[in-house]
């Protein structure tokens, strides 16, 4: 017995000296700094790009990547699209009497409907509550992308930029002669006759093929109403455009989905001269001076615990979603 309490000591004095170890490395590494700096600042972050007056400002925000809620805002969020602080600093934007202009700065194939639908619509607010609105579009703003631009007062694009793409997509994968041929059985108990809509293991019917259609036509008709208000444009000449093309940025310009050709810095001039004045403006997001560092570290350090590939793994799961969803999404 004593032999065994001797041992049970010895292995946890062991793992106290390595957890102790570990903490005294990363607090040396400024760990201790970087994790208050972290949970002290402020949400949704946002700093000076240019000075100017303070009670008449431009805030700029970028929408850069897939637009989807990865739920991501802690040490294994991405230095992607960030749904949450956009949102955020959507509604701060509203409620800031000294933002008098939005220049969003859009480089996105789309997204999900619903995270496309919720950026419309605080979009629209900021519009109710005096805003001007200009958006930039770079390489890419399809599908959802084009979908958050609609609202946009004045949009720029280059010649080069990808657009367009207007249209709903909704998919799901079918495995089922994948399943027969290697002898995979399914034994389902459902509760209703729709309950096993849109599985993989088998065909659709052609009551679910139609109602899903049917989703997807709804959804469908909300895009070419956002587009035909945010752009003035009559329905049909809307629908004539919407079949899922994509187009560039002269040709979109040419068929009225966009306004002018020109790069963010040709939408910032031409937003401040509307404005008038010497507007300050601001950009929400991270500067690259705290967040990057932090979660460069913190992968860095859990990486040489696990490995990269088990790191590459946990993200994964943490970002990937389960299930079929509706996307304004141009796929490549």
């Amino acid at each position: 017995m004593k032999r065994i309490i001797a041992v049970v000591v010895a292995l946890s004095l062991l793992v106290f000296g390595v957890v102790a170890s570990i903490f005294n490395t990363m607090w040396a590494s400024d760990w201790e700094d970087l994790f208050n700096e972290y949970a002290n600042a402020e949400f949704p972050p946002s700093f000076v790009v240019e000075a100017g007056d303070a009670d008449s400002r431009i805030a700029m925000l970028n929408v850069e990547g897939t637009i989807v809620d990865s739920g991501e805002t802690g040490v294994f969020a991405q230095q992607g699209y960030n749904h949450r602080l956009t949102v955020e600093a959507l509604k701060e934007i509203i409620s800031d009497d000294s933002i008098k202009g939005i220049l969003l700065n859009v480089d996105s194939p789309g997204g999900g409907v619903y995270e496309s639908a919720e950026i419309h619509k605080y979009l629209m607010e900021a519009k109710e509550a005096g805003k001007t609105i200009y958006s930039s579009m770079g390489g890419m703003a399809a599908s959802g992308g084009y979908y958050v631009s609609a609202p946009a007062d004045q949009i720029f694009a280059s010649e080069e930029t990808l657009t367009g793409s207007i249209g709903v997509i909704m998919q799901s994968i079918n495995y089922s002669q994948l399943a027969e041929d290697y002898g995979v059985e399914f034994e389902t108990y459902a509760s209703g006759d729709m309950k096993e809509m849109l599985s993989g293991h088998r065909d659709p019917t052609e009551e679910e093929t139609q109602y899903v259609q049917n989703m997807v036509d709804s959804m469908y008709q909300d895009f070419v109403t956002v587009v035909s208000e945010g752009r003035g444009m009559d329905e049909a000449a809307v629908r004539e455009l919407a079949d899922g093309r994509i187009f560039l940025g002269g040709d979109a310009v040419d068929n009225g989905l966009v306004d002018q050709l020109g790069y963010v810095e040709d939408a910032l001039a031409g937003l401040k001269e509307n404005i008038g004045g010497n507007p300050e403006v601001i950009e929400y997001g991270y500067d690259g001076t705290n967040r990057i560092s932090f979660n460069y570290k913190a992968k860095s350090f859990i990486s040489g615990l696990f490995g990269d590939t088990e790191i590459a793994q946990i993200e994964s799961l943490l970002r990937n979603r389960q299930g079929v969803e509706p996307m304004y999404l141009y796929e490549q």
